[in-house]
């Protein structure tokens, strides 16, 4: 190790009483902003009867709690937790909700120190940026597991019933089947967090040193950026491959295993989903089918606009996270691929999981 060069000036343990301080740091995100953003921006909800509506919020209650045990029996875990609520909500209040969420998730982020001048812009954008994509995602999420939301911040599952309703409507599917399905997937979000002591403080760490990595410059960006628009050319606009591309080797290494272990994550919620089978959701062929076309399906600009915001991205970890589970519980059982909760260390790496066999030989030689 090379030495240590001491400041030649004391460094301030901070500014003096009353002075502005001149640099400061964190994530910059005008959250506020954001929440007004997203609240303005958010599309109405498709018109529905005042009956139909009380009907379907407390049909989604119900159906959570029951898809939660249906989830324990296909996985195996959580037979020893409470069985909780989730919270029906609409369009402005899941915004609201995913914004707290994310403040809550990046809150332990330190950012080099910043100009205060130049942190307010930043925040500002950014708070604008996040409204905006939430916004656009607050018409489409049918619903979501926040490991780090609800009051005392140990987690919160939120289903959107406007637009449960509406992709029901427009798949023209069963509104008891559809629903059931949808609490399935969610249901299994929640118990892979609530079930695996380790895995909600683990996220959390992985995302704050994603955040906190400052790897390069601006010098190194801008050499990669020929790179990486070559790479996006070749992939026919793949917007994950740009992300990849523009970050420094340390961060790139650990967006690999965030990118592993969300796609582990939806995966495994996609393939219980369909594993609970027709006693169950009796027309899951039928919705897993229509659900597989309309992901894939949108005019020109939404289209583009799941691609700038990653949604592409995430629909390809459905297919990659699904195949894996898939092949791990054919080959070793429900019991040999719940080895992947055992640490950290027995998550499948991204090259583990479009190769599940060496996945199986490293942890169950």
């Amino acid at each position: 190790m090379g030495r240590v060069r001491q400041p030649l000036t004391p460094v301030p343990s901070g500014p003096e009483p009353g002075e502005e301080p001149e640099f400061d740091s964190g994530l910059p995100v005008d959250w506020d902003l954001a929440r007004r953003t997203a609240g303005r921006l958010v599309p109405a909800g498709p018109p529905v009867t005042r009956a139909d509506a009380v009907e379907l919020v407390q049909r989604l209650k119900s159906d959570a709690m029951v898809a939660e045990g249906h989830v324990r029996e296909v996985t195996g875990l959580g037979s020893e937790l409470p069985l909780r609520p989730a919270d029906v909500v609409d369009r402005p209040t899941w915004a609201s909700a995913a914004i707290d969420g994310m403040a809550a998730l990046t809150a332990g982020a330190r950012l080099p120190h910043t100009p205060k001048v130049a942190r307010a812009v930043t925040a500002t954008t950014a708070g604008l940026q996040v409204g905006g994509v939430l916004a656009y995602l607050g018409g489409r999420v049918l619903g979501q597991y926040d490991p780090f939301g609800g009051a005392d911040g140990d987690g919160r599952l939120l289903l959107v019933a406007p637009n449960v309703y509406a992709a029901q409507q427009a798949l023209r599917v069963s509104s008891n089947d559809f629903g059931m399905w949808v609490c399935l997937h969610e249901a299994t979000h929640r118990l892979q967090f609530t079930a695996v002591p380790w895995l909600r403080e683990h996220f959390a760490q992985e995302v704050g040193r994603f955040l906190t990595i400052a790897d390069g410059g601006r010098g190194a960006l801008l050499d990669r950026l020929p790179e990486a628009a070559k790479a996006v050319r070749e992939s026919r606009g793949d917007s994950l491959v740009l992300v990849e591309l523009l970050q420094g080797p340390e961060q790139r290494a650990v967006l690999d295993r965030l990118l592993a272990l969300t796609t582990l994550l939806e995966g495994h919620a996609d393939h219980v989903m369909d594993a609970a089978g027709p006693d169950v959701v009796p027309s899951v062929d039928t919705i897993r089918a229509r659900f597989t076309v309309r992901r894939r399906g949108g005019g020109l600009v939404d289209r583009l606009l799941r691609a700038l915001l990653g949604v592409e991205a995430k629909v390809k970890q459905y297919a990659v996270g699904s195949a894996f589970t898939r092949y791990v519980v054919l080959a070793a059982g429900m019991d040999g691929f719940n080895r992947v909760w055992t640490s950290p260390e027995t998550l499948p790496t991204r090259a583990e999981l479009a190769d599940p066999a060496s996945w199986l030989r490293r942890v169950l030689p």
